[in-house]
């Protein structure tokens, strides 16, 4: 077993040095992209990465298919089963000392009981690499769509071809698997005819009417749907996210979900390099193909997607021209990977690391074993540092949930003061935001509280709501009129313009 990790650290080691070749790369349009890509060491490495994988998944897997599935499928119940049960414990006692205790025992026994079947130390445990981190960030193997089939949509309570599944081609070579949403006033319209064909998975989504509905609808509107760690695009409440996302325009508002690389359908092993290369491509085919301007987009991000969100926004505000989209709403942000870990506590009790990072020295060490990054604070500043500096317009609206346990609402407020700070070259200090804020702070109750920044360029808004949780929120009417309000804004600056000509 210890050879296991050997072949983990391998593998990390292997993604470490594509990431410096990567972060030398002149031409950023084309990484990833292997057919059209010319660098010798960035084709050594991923050459000695595909043998190390290979290598992993026979060390891994010396059964048949059949056995193969079968162990994957006793291995998931198993670990979800001990994890799982010292989070029931923790619902059951109600003493915060025994509590402490059950956490305390959980995780002693956990670390034991690997440390015991691999013969590897603690400390090798957690920095075992970048493949181990992926499913603790991730969680991409843990579907929550049990027994239902994300090729019949109508079992999540869509229409029949109101959702149509399809794919989207990956720069790994993969297929991403998407859900193509239909907004149901449109649906309504053109009824007859979407329930005259065949439903399931399109294998070719430009010949089935829904696609047509967007793109040749030169009004047409698109949010594309960013979700987060676990689960696929039937999980959870992402369904009812994405009837409240086309709530606003029900005749309009189209939605575009998918499942990263590893995630549902879509092959692959998620790190941060290529999920973000995923959304970009997902980004790409709804310029290309379906071919829906920039302008008339929205990029919606929850939790984990929120960051990728801001990945995607850096990076097509750094492309030369520039491509801007009509808005960003973040839902349940983070800092970054390690703030996050500085700030969970389990069961919104029990903290994780907040102990440890304390001791700076002790959560600097262990920072160094952190593999993905996902820093949205850096990002979000990259992006509107851009776009000021461009004159270019933008719109960010950044939603939190004051009793969200996944991830603390502080969050989000320590975003938007970086958000706000990169608006001048001066920088905006904490104290001259909460200045701001005295002034034009609404706070409305138990609905929470709203303050918008606003510069010649851009809007940056922050919503507080009371409750929401961390993914009830998502389908709930806040969502709805964010995305109005982004796209209404988008539709009076088109007119303006049109008046002043």
């Amino acid at each position: 077993m210890r050879l296991l990790l050997l072949k983990q650290d391998e593998i990390s080691s292997l993604e470490e040095r594509l990431d410096l070749t990567d972060a030398g790369e002149v031409h950023e349009l084309f990484l990833g992209c292997s057919r059209l890509d010319s660098n010798a060491e960035r084709q050594q490495t991923l050459d000695k990465l595909r043998v190390a994988l290979a290598e992993y998944d026979e060390h891994i897997f010396v059964f048949g298919p059949r056995l193969r599935r079968v162990s994957r499928i006793l291995t998931t119940w198993l670990v979800a089963c001990l994890l799982l049960l010292p989070v029931i414990i923790l619902f059951i006692i109600s003493s915060p000392v025994g509590r402490l205790l059950t956490v305390v025992a959980s995780a002693a026994g956990f670390l034991s009981a690997v440390s015991a079947l691999t013969e590897a130390r603690t400390i090798e445990i957690f920095a075992a690499g970048a493949s181990f981190q992926a499913h603790v960030i991730y969680l991409h193997k843990i579907q929550i769509t049990w027994f239902k089939d994300l090729d019949v949509p109508e079992v999540f309570g869509f229409l029949r071809n109101q959702a149509t599944p399809f794919s989207i081609d990956s720069p790994s070579g993969e297929k991403l698997y998407a859900w193509h949403i239909l907004p149901i006033e449109l649906y309504r319209h053109n009824e007859a005819t979407l329930i005259s064909e065949s439903s399931g998975f399109a294998s070719d989504l430009t010949k089935r009417h829904a696609f047509k509905l967007l793109h040749d609808d030169p009004d047409a509107l698109l949010v594309i749907h960013m979700h987060g760690a676990a689960g696929t695009v039937g999980s959870g409440y992402r369904v009812p996210s994405y009837r409240a996302i086309s709530a606003g325009k029900p005749d309009k508002i189209h939605v575009l979900t998918f499942d990263y690389g590893g995630f549902g359908r879509s092959r692959g092993q998620p790190t941060e390099r290529s999920v973000c290369l995923d959304a970009i491509a997902v980004v790409e085919w709804a310029l290309k193909v379906a071919k829906v301007p920039p302008s008339r987009i929205v990029i919606f991000g929850q939790s984990l997607g929120t960051a990728v969100s801001l990945a995607i926004a850096e990076h097509f505000a750094l492309q030369s021209p520039p491509t801007l989209f009509a808005g960003h709403v973040l839902v349940a942000p983070f800092v970054d990977v390690a703030t996050l870990m500085a700030t969970y506590k389990i069961a919104k009790t029990i903290p994780l690391l907040s102990p440890v990072a304390k001791i700076p020295p002790l959560f600097n060490y262990l920072k160094q074993y952190i593999h993905h990054h996902w820093s949205s604070k850096d990002r979000v500043v990259g992006y509107i540092h851009a776009n000021e500096a461009n004159g270019e317009k933008y719109h960010i609206t950044i939603i939190h949930a004051e009793d969200d346990y996944d991830i603390p609402w502080t969050h989000s407020k320590e975003l938007y003061w970086h958000a706000v700070n990169a608006t001048r070259a001066a920088g905006v200090s904490h104290r001259e935001l909460e200045e701001a804020m005295d002034v034009k702070k609404k706070y409305l109750g138990p609905a929470g509280s709203v303050f918008e920044w606003n510069t010649e360029n851009g809007v940056i808004r922050e919503e507080i709501l009371k409750t929401g949780l961390h993914d009830v929120i998502m389908g709930n009417p806040i969502v709805t009129l964010a995305v109005m309000r982004i796209f209404s804004s988008i539709q009076v600056g088109s007119l303006e313009s049109q008046l002043i000509r």
